[in-house]
């Protein structure tokens, strides 16, 4: 009876943890993640902030370098639980469109480069890499939550600001991805999709 109680109360205990845990772990990456994603439409005539980023390979990347193709900048740290869980999809996606029609830079906030590269490592993780150590890039958008991924269209506009987790390889993304693209990409990947639905 004592053991059983015992083994109750501890079981308790756990769960507390855990839900605490979860509930501080999710204050801090984003308080968007109940609801999944909160789109916010980019000012018109708002200035997109310049970019101007090394990445952790060594490639430098500009606004010039990336014309004529859409770009997703995702502001992201390895402390995020709604980072890591999208990660992956964003990285098909990235596969998807491929390198000429669209990038996606992960941005990452604040964290040391051995961090980043260990968590690179254990992932997978393949998409060009841009860290942030001192949160200058995040202040420049105006990131508060993480997630948060700016839409860039393949002319350069900024679109929209996506704040929290979305599975980038849904129908949902798709409808935000597409009407980035430039006109030609947009149609292959039209045809590309339609092969994907059975």
């Amino acid at each position: 009876g004592q053991r059983a109680g015992l083994g109750r109360r501890a079981a308790l205990n756990r769960r507390q943890a855990i839900v605490f845990g979860a509930v501080t772990l999710g204050a801090a990456c984003t308080p968007a993640q109940a609801q999944g994603y909160d789109l916010t439409p980019w000012v018109p005539g708002k200035p997109r902030p310049d970019l101007a980023a090394t990445d952790l390979q060594g490639q430098r990347w500009t606004w010039a370098d990336l014309r004529g193709r859409a770009v997703l900048l995702n502001f992201w740290a390895s402390w995020c639980e709604p980072c890591r869980a999208e990660m992956p999809s964003l990285q098909t996606l990235a596969e998807l469109y491929g390198p000429d029609r669209l990038v996606v830079l992960a941005v990452n906030f604040k964290e040391s480069n051995t961090t980043i590269e260990r968590y690179v490592q254990r992932s997978g993780l393949s998409l060009p890499v841009l860290p942030d150590p001192d949160g200058a890039m995040a202040r420049q958008w105006g990131v508060k939550v993480f997630p948060t991924t700016v839409l860039v269209g393949a002319d350069g506009r900024v679109r929209a600001v996506l704040r929290g987790e979305l599975d980038w390889t849904s129908q949902a993304a798709a409808r935000l991805v597409e009407p980035l693209l430039a006109p030609v990409a947009r149609r292959v990947a039209a045809a590309q999709l339609q092969a994907l639905v059975p």
